[in-house]
């Protein structure tokens, strides 16, 4: 994920667990707990829905943001799958770690906690950080086991090879650092008008903050430099060989490096929406969701890789 939204102009920018908690205000009957992934680290998890006829879905979501920010989906996919998203190790409310903080190492955490909830051939959907998580899980773990994967508004990190191809844009982030560990709570604000460009319901934005806010600005500058330029995760894109949705903002910076990534994957569908910025699920949840939809209905049929 980029320092920001992923588009860059930013300143403004068995289960070890505690008992699931069941939060009434939920129409999906949200439940929420610990899960145990192993080496010390406990992820927050939220689930609904039950297990039926079609995949589960999971939810990954981007730096500084947790399982919440897809709560939209959530309610909209529980009443017909099941449904998990989870924090990530470092943020919200999951283990915090000085050590770890890589798309590498939440791969491992990711495919540790499929296991552990018995999430069987599940579509993974990413979005930002998550798209490099899940190119780090492909690298490692492959597609086999996956239904589906769904990548949402980023390019793969081509790594430290980025900083040659792409200067200016390297410099900007790097900048970007000093303004995010100084002024951690303006920099999150001003992230979050940059990557969501729409209305949200009254609260969402001060409680992202609240979430952004419990990673420690080191710990989230460390996280930033792996994802960007840690690793060149490129090469992981020829091995996807399961059904993939690509859906990028037609507003990005990077659209035209999702294009290309989108054109190295096998089975591949790229779709772009309108009038979104980088948070396209909240921005445009209807649109997001009927893409969604189409593709976890189009598995069933073998078309959810081919060319509309």
């Amino acid at each position: 994920m980029k320092l920001f939204p992923r588009p860059i102009v930013l300143l403004i920018a068995g289960i070890t667990a505690s008992a699931a908690v069941v939060r009434a205000d939920s129409p999906s009957g949200l439940r929420e707990r610990k899960v145990d992934v192993g080496e010390g680290v406990s992820l927050r998890v939220i689930e609904a829905g039950q297990p039926g006829q079609g995949p589960t879905l999971v939810f990954i979501p981007g730096w500084s943001t947790g399982a919440d920010i897809w709560r939209q989906q959530i309610d909209r996919f529980a009443p017909t799958h099941r449904v998990i998203a989870f924090d990530p190790r470092s943020q919200g409310q999951s283990t915090m770690t000085t050590s770890g903080n890589t798309p590498e190492m939440r791969a491992q955490d990711l495919h540790n906690l499929l296991e552990r909830l018995d999430a069987r051939h599940p579509v993974l959907i990413g979005w930002s950080q998550g798209v490099e998580d899940l190119t780090a899980y492909i690298e490692r773990y492959g597609t086999h086991d996956l239904a589906g994967l769904v990548l949402v508004d980023a390019a793969v990190a081509d790594g430290a090879d980025g900083i040659a191809a792409r200067p200016q844009e390297a410099a900007v982030q790097f900048k970007m650092l000093a303004v995010y560990q100084a002024h951690q709570e303006e920099y999150l604000r001003g992230m979050m008008r940059a990557i969501i460009s729409k209305p949200q319901q009254d609260g969402t934005i001060d409680r992202l903050i609240a979430t952004g806010m419990k990673t420690a600005p080191t710990v989230g500058t460390a996280m930033l430099v792996a994802d960007l330029f840690g690793m060149n995760r490129t090469a992981a894109l020829k091995k996807i060989d399961c059904p993939t949705l690509i859906i990028a903002s037609a507003k990005s910076d990077e659209l035209a490096r999702q294009q290309a990534g989108a054109n190295r994957t096998p089975h591949a569908r790229f779709e772009k929406v309108e009038d979104a910025a980088h948070a396209v699920f909240l921005d445009q949840p209807e649109r997001f969701d009927e893409l969604l939809e189409k593709f976890v209905k189009d598995l069933t049929t073998g078309s959810a890789g081919s060319t509309p």
